[in-house]
């Protein structure tokens, strides 16, 4: 028997409802239970393909080929399971869907509205692709009050009614600010939120109170009191040093066993958290320290490399050292000499891009790492501004570029209008549709034998997600690969260079795809990993 959480925000958005119900699952997994996550947001945009990181951040991609909120990273990074296409919908989704519904004639001539038949594509979206799973986490997006979120928060009304209280749950995540002239932590705006709540028929069941100090019992029992709940479901969510600390935190205060006691189920023995105090362990006592400098051009907003962050702090975790990240604006190199900025680090990381600002910025860190010895790493169209880097200064191709940045006479980077996924040809346009029509998600990449990748892997066959619209060009292969750069991972029909690498390098690896997604705090990217060692070592010659 399947049950429902659904995780709802209030007060102010940010709070971490994507954390605190990846937390959430992570705790009842840890108690044997099979768990599933998904995000319903109430934008409406179709998917975040289309939206600027400045926006809405990362963009996160399934192996499915989904392109989703950041939060789903959140889930995959807790709790291991691999998110999927029906993991996130959007009101430009369901709305996509209703409309198809009413174009075909399904409604039978109904007046097509928002109640039944948004809510019951809702619900719909809810209660599919569920099989064997103990628990379904939904986060409703927004902040309850947004009229966006509206029809989400009716579906789960409803939802709550159809299954009963041994089958569904509803957790309000709230803020209880601290007030430093009066020295009180204030209760009201959480009491505000839950009768916000109510309005629309919802009645939490447990509340989570976010705070950057502890909520004395008083208080406690003041939000227990006004918001109808009991007291010791009202959860202290308390700031913490790293956020792998969460859901040991939130295990302390009880948040598990009251989600089993709701559900009428067994909250003894304890979970076993102990792999998570390994990992808090290691990010509390470090052995040393490295320096890695990110050149990109999303860097003022830094939820747009949140899973590149974490990847990087998870290569940390398994060589025992503490990461400090040095975020440069790529554009600052087009003034600036790029010794200035990266002199002092022990790793260069160029992430993924859009578009030709900070290109040049980001060809200069490509070159200073090439030319110091620096361990780098390109990821995306950092591997592309290595390659370009590479024909500028040793192909013999000054004028190398991309076609991403218009017509060019050495386009050593092109746009892709054909590829394999499996046994299907996908192809695409330059005039065509931007959204989700580059080539995403899962595909095979075939590993050069003795190669340094190969090694690091410790195979010479992997999958690995993808999101691009552009491809270092093929016909250049044979020219670039005579100055000493290899091509060290091939797609199998040996068409798409995948990875890159200049084996007499201390570390030079450029890759087409997005390792940061696969990455976990108790499963480090390998890739992350040997690229952190390398980092360390770099560390004892400065």
């Amino acid at each position: 028997m399947t049950r429902f959480i659904f995780i709802t925000g209030g007060v102010v958005s940010s709070l971490g409802k994507g954390l605190a119900s990846a937390a959430l699952g992570a705790l009842l997994q840890a108690r044997g239970f099979r768990v599933r996550l998904r995000k319903l947001d109430p934008y409406l945009n179709v998917d975040p393909g289309t939206m600027s990181p400045y926006q809405h951040g990362e963009v996160y991609v399934t192996d499915d080929g989904a392109e989703t909120d950041l939060d789903l990273g959140h889930y995959e990074r807790f709790t291991g399971v691999p998110s999927r296409q029906s993991d996130n919908v959007t009101t430009g989704r369901i709305y996509s869907t209703v409309i198809a519904k009413e174009r075909r004639g399904d409604y039978l001539g109904a007046t097509v509205q928002v109640i039944p038949h948004v809510t019951d594509a809702i619900k719909e979206f809810v209660r599919s692709d569920v099989t064997d799973e103990d628990f379904v986490l939904c986060e409703i997006g927004g902040t309850v009050g947004d009229i966006e979120s509206l029809p989400f928060l009716e579906a789960i009304r409803q939802l709550g009614n159809e299954l009963g209280r041994d089958r569904a749950m509803f957790v309000h995540l709230t803020l209880l600010p601290y007030i430093p002239t009066a020295g009180e932590l204030k209760t009201k705006p959480t009491q505000h939120s839950v009768k916000e709540l109510l309005s629309v028929g919802i009645q939490p069941d447990m509340l989570l109170c976010r705070s950057d100090r502890p909520i004395p019992e008083g208080e406690r029992r003041k939000i227990a009191l006004f918001c109808n709940v009991q007291q010791e479901a009202v959860i202290p969510a308390i700031d913490v040093d790293t956020i792998y600390h969460v859901p040991i935190s939130y295990h302390q205060e009880g948040m598990d066993a009251q989600v089993c006691k709701h559900f009428g189920l067994p909250h003894m023995p304890a979970p076993d958290l102990s792999r998570w105090h390994g990992i808090v362990e290691r990010i509390r006592h470090p052995e040393g320290e490295v320096t890695i400098a990110v050149v990109g051009k999303y860097t003022s907003l830094l939820d747009s490399y949140k899973s590149l962050a974490e990847a990087l702090h998870h290569g940390g975790i398994a060589n025992n050292v503490k990461v400090r990240l040095k975020w440069i604006d790529a554009q600052i190199f087009e003034s600036e000499d790029a010794v200035h900025h990266l002199e002092d680090v022990h790793g260069i990381l160029v992430p993924g891009g859009f578009g030709e600002r900070g290109a040049s910025g980001k060809i200069a860190a490509v070159r200073f790492a090439r030319e110091r010895g620096v361990p780098y790493f390109g990821i995306c169209f950092g591997m592309q501004m290595a390659v370009i880097e590479v024909a500028r200064s040793l192909a013999g191709l000054p004028r190398a570029s991309s076609t991403e940045f218009g017509p060019c006479e050495e386009p050593v980077v092109g746009l892709m209008t054909e590829w394999m996924r499996g046994n299907d040809l996908e192809r695409r346009q330059a005039g065509g549709d931007m959204g989700g029509t580059m080539r995403l998600g899962a595909y095979d990449c075939r590993l050069r034998p003795g190669s340094r990748v190969a090694q690091i892997y410790g195979v010479n066959h992997i999958s690995e997600r993808h999101r691009h619209r552009y491809e270092v060009n093929i016909n250049y292969l044979e020219r670039l690969e005579s100055t000493g750069l290899a091509f060290s991972g091939m797609s199998p029909d040996g068409l798409l260079p995948e990875i890159v690498e200049i084996p007499d390098h201390p570390w030079f690896v450029g890759v087409q795809f997005h390792p940061e997604l696969k990455s976990k705090p108790f499963d480090p990217h390998p890739l992350f990993t040997s690229f952190i060692g390398a980092a360390v070592a770099q560390s004892r010659l400065v």
